[in-house]
């Protein structure tokens, strides 16, 4: 089969023809059709310092796919609720222990000894995959192809998106990357007040404010407390979603929270030696912060397919569409930012 490859510890990926996988004791074999590029996935494109130390070569990358299942292996029923030859399915890309006391607990996505998809095994950047049965979502038969490639991505800013309730509130995200925007998506459809989100990419501001943000602000021309006073907003933002692992982006948000304001932080900041924090305006103003780390299982997943089959339209956040063999012009095109989602696709190529 055909398969994306980091064959060697150096930049670079390279398509390459690979053995076809098997799936074992309770596992299922997808044949793949869609798969979604993450910034991860540029990461270990790129090799830098993070790749270099978390990625073993040679190795399958992607994780973020729909596919349908062509095998199930030794264990996995195929009646009644149980999975079934040619469903639609994308997976949880984090494999966990099962054994660790948050796995036995049910909290599954707090496991200290997960493994990624595409970053410690074998991923979905390839014609199959194999996923244990237990991290595998099937999809409702109407959902279109494309929202269900990027659920992995979605289910990362539903989780963030909801941690804190945000009917009736002002809301501030910082990163307009795809996921930002679809977290406003998100809490435009729970029924937030004012969404405002920041970035330096004017493409993503622009997309942002087609996908319906109150406002799309380039923090270099317009100011927070500017946006603030247009809006009629005179305590601050009640809710703060940080996306973007920018160095300046949290102390600008805990700048402009209300007080009691709570903060979701899913960004992960390249050098967090940079990010200075006035921790007595945290504790003055009684601020949460909560990190977010990818999603509830498999709470996440349900809560995106109601969002979806109540109307919820994600798929405008997908910008390029390129067949897997034209992998460089997708990897070139996520790398220079002028995007939303970019997907490759493996039933075309």
């Amino acid at each position: 089969m055909r398969a994306l490859v980091k064959a060697k510890a150096e930049p670079g990926l390279w398509l390459e023809e690979v053995p076809e996988p098997t799936p074992g004791t309770g596992e299922v074999l997808i044949r793949v059709l869609q798969t979604g590029i993450c910034g991860t996935d540029l990461h270990i494109v790129a090799w830098d310092e993070w790749a270099q130390q978390n990625v073993p070569v040679p190795l399958i990358i992607g994780h973020e796919f729909v596919g349908r299942i062509v095998e199930l292996g030794p264990g996995v029923g195929s009646s009644g609720t149980e999975l079934a030859v040619g469903d639609l399915v994308s997976g949880e890309g984090h494999l966990v222990c099962g054994r660790c006391r948050n796995c036995m607990a049910g909290r599954r996505h707090l496991c200290a000894h997960t493994e990624g998809l595409g970053v410690a095994r074998p991923g979905a950047f390839a014609d199959y995959v194999t996923l244990p049965a237990s991290n595998v979502w099937r999809h409702p038969p109407d959902i279109s192809l494309d929202a269900a490639t990027i659920f992995d991505p979605f289910g990362n800013a539903v989780h963030t998106a909801l941690t804190f309730p945000v009917l009736g509130e002002d809301v501030l995200i910082t990163g307009a990357g795809p996921i930002g925007i679809m977290a406003a998506a998100v809490t435009r459809h729970a029924g937030a007040r004012h969404i405002v989100i920041t970035d330096v990419n004017d493409y993503r501001l622009e997309l942002a404010t087609r996908l319906g943000v109150t406002r799309a602000i380039h923090p270099d021309r317009v100011t927070l407390p500017d946006v603030q006073r247009e809006l009629g907003m005179k305590e601050g933002f009640d809710i703060g979603l940080e996306m973007s692992g920018h160095p300046s982006a949290l102390p600008a948000m805990i700048d402009n929270m209300a007080h009691g304001g709570r903060i979701a932080m899913l960004g992960i900041p390249a050098h967090p030696e940079e990010i200075s924090i006035d921790w007595s305006r945290v504790v003055q103003s009684m601020l949460t912060i909560k990190g977010i780390y990818g999603r509830q299982m498999m709470e996440t997943w349900y809560a995106m397919s109601v969002l979806v089959q109540e109307g919820l339209d994600i798929t405008p956040v997908i910008t390029h569409h390129y067949p897997a063999t034209d992998y460089q012009a997708a990897l070139a095109t996520a790398r220079e930012g002028r995007c939303g989602k970019v997907l490759l696709h493996w039933d075309t190529a």
